[in-house]
Parts: structure tokens; sequence; C-alpha cells
């Protein structure tokens, strides 16, 4: 999901409009799914920022990624590099004469000797894994432990980059009521590529001093950005509490 929020907002005090209010205003006539309209303080007479949001549903593409890690293979049993992989295939650790033993095919072998589950793993040419060394007998399983251990780093990968795209983050962009075409064009440019990456854009529209009379047209320059941008949706009029 991404959306637009734009905010107008000056230096001596402020009221802002946001979305899905009820009471109308003079502003009632403008309509977008996408904008709501509110003052927080409509009888101020120095009330001078503005605000604009929205929530919309944007179509997120994310390409490219890190290199891929190699794949399966390598030395068995005896093969040692992390910690915990050294935990889980030194069989020396085993101070049980058996074993509960899993075959390569998930299959209970049941209670056997050490000594058998590390001959049926060598016959298999695979590993002998401890699975749960505190259980009594200690669990074994036989299987590729290379094999085993890219899945499991590969799921994590998986998990990571959902996680990734389900994060949205809000980007601000900035310009004048009386921005020229360039800038606005930059902007524009701007809010498009976060929109696509999924996350959501504020536009931020300053007015200083005289530069409140203009608001309606920093109104203006936020709605003509909306529909611009390609978010637009028709439908919901702008309200104001």
């Amino acid at each position: 999901m991404a959306g637009i929020t734009s905010t107008c907002s000056s230096s001596s005090s402020s009221f802002c409009f946001k979305p899905f209010l009820t009471k109308t205003t003079p502003f009632s006539t403008l309509e977008s799914k996408l904008f709501g309209l509110r003052f927080s303080n409509p009888n101020s007479v120095n009330s001078n920022s503005v605000s604009l949001s929205s929530s919309v549903s944007a179509i997120t593409a994310r390409y490219g990624g890190g290199s891929r890690p190699s794949g399966p293979g390598g030395s068995r049993r005896f093969q040692k590099s992390n910690s915990d992989d050294e935990q889980a295939l030194d069989i020396s650790s085993i101070r049980s004469a058996t074993v509960r033993l899993i075959d390569a095919k998930q299959n209970m072998v049941g209670v056997v000797s050490t000594n058998e589950a590390i001959q049926m793993a060598e016959s298999a040419e695979l590993d002998l894994v401890i699975l749960s060394p505190e259980a009594d007998p200690p669990v074994v399983k036989i299987m590729d432990y290379n094999k085993y251990r890219y899945e499991q780093q590969k799921k994590k990968r998986e998990q990571q980059k959902k996680s990734a795209a389900n994060r949205m983050d809000m980007k601000e962009l900035k310009m004048g009521y009386n921005i020229d075409q360039h800038d606005y064009s930059v902007r524009l440019k701007a809010a498009r590529k976060f929109l696509n990456d999924g996350d959501k854009v504020k536009i931020i529209v300053n007015l200083k001093g005289r530069e409140n009379d203009f608001r309606n047209i920093a109104i203006e320059l936020i709605r003509r950005f909306q529909n611009d941008v390609g978010e637009a949706r028709p439908g919901l009029p702008i309200l104001a509490a």
C-alpha cells in the first residue's frame, strides 16, 4: 500500500486538514477519493497552514538483490564451519551409547547404537546431524547438512524480502506555491519512484507571511500534483471539521 500526504505550513501558526471527516466547508465542491480537508482552528485569524492527506493503493515493484549463495555441496560429516555447524556435526560430543535415529527419508528408525548410526550415515555418504543433544537418548538424523543449511538460509532470505516488501516509509517532498515547472517535474518524478517502491509520500507546501493569502493556490497545486503523479481517484468530497 502507498499513499500521499500533502501539507502547507508556515512559521507563525497552523491549521491542518485531514481526510474522511464529516462537516462540509466551502471546499466541499472539491472531490477526490484521496483527499480530505480539515481546519484544526477555523476561527483563528492567524491560521495559515493547510494539509492534505490520503492513503491509496499502489503497485509495488522490487528488483535486484544480493549475490546468490553457492548451492549445496562440499565435504561430509567431519566438515566444520560455524559453531552451530560444529555442534550439530560433532558426533564425538555424544556420550550416550545409543541414539534415536531418523533416516534420510524422514523415517523414524528408532533407538540404535551410536556406532551403527555413524556407519549408516557413512554408507549413505551423508551427514549424521545431532538434532536434540539433551534428549535421552540424543536424537540424530541422516541428511545432507550442507543442503539443509542452504535451504534454511534461503527460507530466511525469502522471509526478509517479504518483511521488506511490507514495510512502508514516509517520504517528504517540499515545494513553494509558485514552484517553477522544472522543480515541479523533479518532485513529481521522485514521488512516483517512492510510490513504486511501496512508500508513502508527504507533500509540503510552505507559506510565509503574505503568502498565506495564496493558500487556495497551494491547495490547487497539491491537487494538481496528485493528479499528475497518478494517484487521483474520484468520488470522495473534501470535508472539514
